[in-house]
C-alpha cells in the first residue's frame, strides 16, 4: 500500500492503492506515519517525497470504513484523528522537509495530506477539492488552519463550502502549490529540488524548517485545537451515527467527485 524508495538521500514514499485512487486505510495511515517518524532518525535521509500511484494522489479516507466495526475510531483515532499525531497533523511533523508531488486529485483528506507537507509540486493533472461538507465529514488534520494560510480565507471558505475542484493551475494562481509541471517531469522536478535541497547544510536547513515550523505554529496550534474540538463534537453527535449507517451513499459521492 506505501512504496519506499531511498537513493542519494531523498526517501520517496507513494501511495499505492490506486484500484481506490490511494483512499487512506487505517493501515496505509499506520505505514504513513511509521515511515515519515522513522526518515526523521535516519543519517541517510535528508528530504521525503510523498507522492500517489496514478491517476490520484489521493482521495482521502477509506469511506468504507464509516460503516465497519470500529467506525471513524478505526482511521487511527487520537485527537487528530491519527494515532498518536498531534492535533491538526497526519502525522507527527519531523525535522525534515517534506515535498508533496501532487500527480492527480488530491480530495478532502487527501487535500489535507498535501497541507502537511512543506512544499508542492503539482503535475498539469492535479486537481484539488475539500468535499468534507458533500459526504458530511469534518476536517481533522489541520485543513481549516493550512489551507486558508495557503488561498486566503475566502478561497478556502469558497473550496470547503463548495466542494468544488480546482486545476493545478488555479492552484497554483492562488498560492496552494509552488509549480505546476508536465505529468512526466513531476517526480524528476521533485528529485531535483530535493537533491538541491539535500545539498546544503543540513543543520542549517533542519534549523531554517524548525524556525518556519514555530512562526507557523503561533498560528496553527490553537487554529488545530478548535478544529479538534469541533471534529470530536461532530463525531459524537447523531450526524455522524447516520453516515456511519448509510456509509454506501457516502461512499458514492465521493467517488461521483472523481469522475
Amino acid at each position: 500500500m506505501l512504496l519506499v524508495d531511498k537513493n542519494d538521500l531523498v526517501l520517496t514514499l507513494t501511495l499505492s492503492r490506486p484500484e481506490s485512487r490511494n483512499a487512506l486505510s487505517p493501515q496505509l495511515i499506520e505505514e504513513l506515519q511509521t515511515q515519515i517518524a522513522a526518515a526523521d532518525s535516519d543519517p541517510d535521509v535528508a528530504v521525503v517525497i510523498l507522492t500517489g500511484a496514478d491517476p490520484a494522489f489521493c482521495a482521502g479516507v477509506d469511506l468504507r470504513v464509516i460503516g465497519a466495526e470500529g467506525g471513524w475510531d478505526n482511521m487511527g483515532g487520537g485527537e487528530g484523528g491519527a494515532g498518536d499525531a498531534p492535533a491538526g497533523h497526519p502525522w507527527t511533523p519531523i525535522s525534515k522537509p517534506i515535498i508533496g508531488a501532487v500527480n492527480g486529485a488530491a480530495v478532502t483528506g487527501g487535500l489535507e495530506l498535501a497541507l502537511a507537507c512543506d512544499i508542492l509540486i503539482a503535475s498539469e493533472r492535479a486537481r484539488f477539492a475539500d468535499t468534507h461538507a458533500r459526504v458530511g465529514v469534518m476536517p481533522l488534520w489541520g485543513l481549516t488552519a493550512r489551507l486558508p494560510e495557503a488561498v486566503g480565507f475566502g478561497f478556502a471558505r469558497r473550496m470547503s463550502l463548495s466542494g468544488n475542484f480546482i486545476d493545478a493551475h488555479t492552484a497554483l494562481s492562488h498560492g496552494l502549490v509552488t509549480e505546476v509541471v508536465p505529468h512526466d517531469e513531476l517526480l524528476p522536478t521533485a528529485r531535483r529540488l530535493a537533491l538541491d535541497i539535500a545539498s546544503n547544510n543540513q543543520t542549517a536547513v533542519t534549523t531554517l524548517l524548525g524556525s518556519y515550523r514555530r512562526v507557523q505554529d503561533h498560528v496553527l496550534a490553537p487554529q488545530a485545537q478548535i478544529e479538534a474540538a469541533t471534529g470530536a463534537d461532530w463525531l459524537a453527535g447523531d450526524a455522524a451515527r447516520d453516515i456511519a449507517k448509510d456509509a454506501r451513499a457516502v461512499i458514492d459521492r465521493g467517488r461521483a467527485q472523481l469522475h
